[in-house]
């Protein structure tokens, strides 16, 4: 296996694509003889170390974000076979390095131990100064860009267009800048362009500009200061594809500042070339990192996110007085629903509010939205973000296809009622129980109602009495009754109507490793936990009785994050604690762990 396996390795290629004296392979097949993750990163993103073998030689690579897929399913392992599909070589403290941004496992090549005795690549400082050697994102290889000439001050940032792309040959993508980088050319599109900001303090006083820039690989953030801002901000225009090349400044990126998932940001200097493109059309119009409607609990307020979802509401557009500036400035409201189950409130500014002629159940994608806790959760359109209507991209037509399905009949639970369910004043807001610590202190047995949060899976849920039929009426909800086939009335709304409305009212059975425990539900969470309506449910019933034991089925065995109320019932001459679900959501994973660990460090072991 080992032999077969050794005849597909591209033998010498890891050395030509170092040596332009060579003849180097356009996509490589190498043996990968360890895998291993790096330490986090500032932004917590996940990075990973490998090292390939062409059985002459081995070599250092590090796996661009977009490849990390490969290791998280399992594909990429030790002793497995890969094509090098897309890369960048650098040499970084005299060390030969690949950055790869695009791979292909042959899984069909199988896996094998190590195949010969590989050598590490040998640098030679000399040939790296004389000889710089870089590969574009597309795997293309030659000599790096040499220094521009020293031009004028100013004439060196007049736009040109080039005569043809070849002078720019050798693109570095934007996930291999680093400040260990010198002397590159990215080709990025310009997503957003700020206004001119000034400042004033006991230092003195300039002023700044900033673009978030864009290609295939990954997004950056660019500032220009005062004469860079002078000389590039008109040169720069929103949508257009532009060179920028160093000598360009790489730092840590200022969070508080921006939402693009790179650790690195750039500052414009002097000499720092920026020129249009002429070909606009081979680099991505924008990226997205959505964050799930329902998800928004487990966010930081102020955090900046994207957002994307199908709008249900629009409101008129209003206007308000600043308290701090004393100027109006004009508002809409938006509320936008997903897949989630969840809704919430955007809201729009300026001459995006005015504006606003989209249709309701269209799909809008928002880039760049600030997250408040203002009615539970909500969420602002940022001066700096944009929203796409009916956006070409997966999300959206998955979003689309769910709509028409289902979502159109669902009902939503806003983060507001969600909220003011929890008892905001109770103290106990987030305050997580296992089933024998709530029975320990007696949670529900005083005057008040207790709130807390529960992890726990459910193991039963009691199907008779699941539902109720309710009236149609919107905020009624009660129950109505059935009068002749087709004829259900409702004595407070004093209507009859030809069908009702079922919702949920569940008794479901929870358990945790300390016991178990009856949880009420109603429809919000009834709908979470069965993944249907109870209408959707009770017709199942009614017409496929194996079906809808197969629903039940796959919603036993689930975990949840509850969020309850315990409250003494009387009946009679007997009290008994009622433990009602207020509202239900999947475990957040990253939460789950990061939840965890600040537990094992408020152990004080030694």
């Amino acid at each position: 296996m080992a032999s077969e396996a050794a005849s597909h390795v591209s033998v010498g290629a890891l050395s030509a694509i170092f040596d332009n004296t060579k003849v180097a392979e356009r996509e490589p097949i190498v043996q990968c003889v360890q895998i291993k993750p790096l330490p986090p990163q500032q932004n917590n993103q996940e990075r990973y170390r490998a090292v390939f073998s062409d059985i002459s030689n081995y070599v250092q690579t590090m796996l661009a974000t977009q490849a990390n897929h490969f290791v998280t399913d399992g594909l990429l392992r030790k002793g497995c076979f890969v094509r090098l599909k897309s890369f960048q070589a650098n040499s970084v403290k005299g060390k030969k390095i690949l950055i790869i941004l695009d791979l292909e496992v042959l899984t069909e090549l199988g896996e094998c131990d190590k195949i010969g005795e590989p050598k590490p690549l040998e640098t030679k400082a000399e040939e790296e100064r004389v000889h710089p050697t870089t590969i574009s994102s597309n795997g293309f290889y030659g000599s790096k860009l040499q220094s521009p000439q020293p031009q004028p001050r100013g004439g060196l940032h007049q736009e040109r267009t080039l005569s043809s792309a070849s002078a720019h040959a050798t693109i570095y993508p934007i996930e291999a800048i680093s400040p260990y980088s010198h002397k590159w050319t990215i080709k990025a599109r310009c997503t957003h362009k700020s206004n001119v900001k000034t400042w004033h303090n006991r230092n003195g006083e300039g002023k700044l500009f900033s673009v978030n820039l864009l290609d295939d690989s990954g997004e950056i953030r660019a500032t220009g200061f005062n004469d860079q801002c002078d000389m590039l901000y008109d040169i720069f225009q929103e949508g257009s594809v532009y060179y920028i090349s160093s000598p360009c400044r790489v730092q840590m990126a200022k969070k508080q500042f921006t939402n693009l998932n790179n650790e690195y940001e750039l500052t414009f200097e002097k000499d720092t070339i920026v020129e249009k493109a002429e070909e606009q059309n081979d680099v991505p119009q924008v990226r997205f990192n959505f964050t799930a409607i329902g998800d928004l609990q487990s966010v930081e307020k102020d955090t900046t996110i994207d957002v994307i979802g199908v709008l249900k509401d629009a409101g008129e557009t209003t206007q308000i007085i600043s308290k701090t500036t004393n100027k109006p400035y004009d508002k809409r409201e938006l509320t936008l629903v997903d897949n989630t189950g969840f809704s919430v409130r955007l809201t729009v500014w300026g001459s995006t509010a005015t504006n606003f002629a989209v249709m309701p159940e269209s799909v809008i994608a928002f880039k760049g939205v600030k997250v408040s806790d203002f009615g539970g959760r909500s969420l602002s359109l940022l001066s700096s973000g944009s929203m796409t209507v009916d956006p070409d991209i997966e999300e959206a037509h998955k979003l689309k296809g769910w709509y028409d399905a289902q979502g159109r009949s669902d009902i939503f639970t806003s983060h507001a009622s969600v909220s003011s369910a929890l008892g905001a004043t109770s103290g106990k807001l987030d305050q997580f129980k296992t089933i024998a610590q709530i029975r320990e202190e007696q949670l529900g047995m005083s005057e008040e109602a207790d709130f807390f949060s529960l992890k726990a899976t459910v193991v039963y849920i009691k199907q008779d009495n699941l539902s109720y039929p309710a009236c149609l009426s919107e905020k009624c909800n009660k129950k109505v009754t059935e009068l002749d086939p087709g004829q259900w009335r409702c004595e407070r709304c004093d209507k009859t109507y030809p069908r009702p409305q079922y919702r949920y009212i569940m008794l479901i059975n929870v358990s945790d490793h300390t016991g178990q425990l009856w949880l009420s539900c109603f429809d919000e969470v009834g709908r979470l936990i069965m993944g249907m309506t109870a209408d959707q449910l009770m017709d199942i019933r009614e017409n496929d009785s194996k079906a809808a034991g197969e629903i039940f089925q796959n919603a036993n065995c689930r975990t949840w994050n509850f969020r309850c109320k315990a409250r003494t019932d009387h009946f009679g001459d007997q009290q008994r604690v009622r433990y009602q679900v207020s509202s239900a959501r999947p475990l957040n994973y990253s939460e789950e762990a990061s939840h965890l660990a600040d537990l094992i460090k408020s152990y004080n072991i030694n």
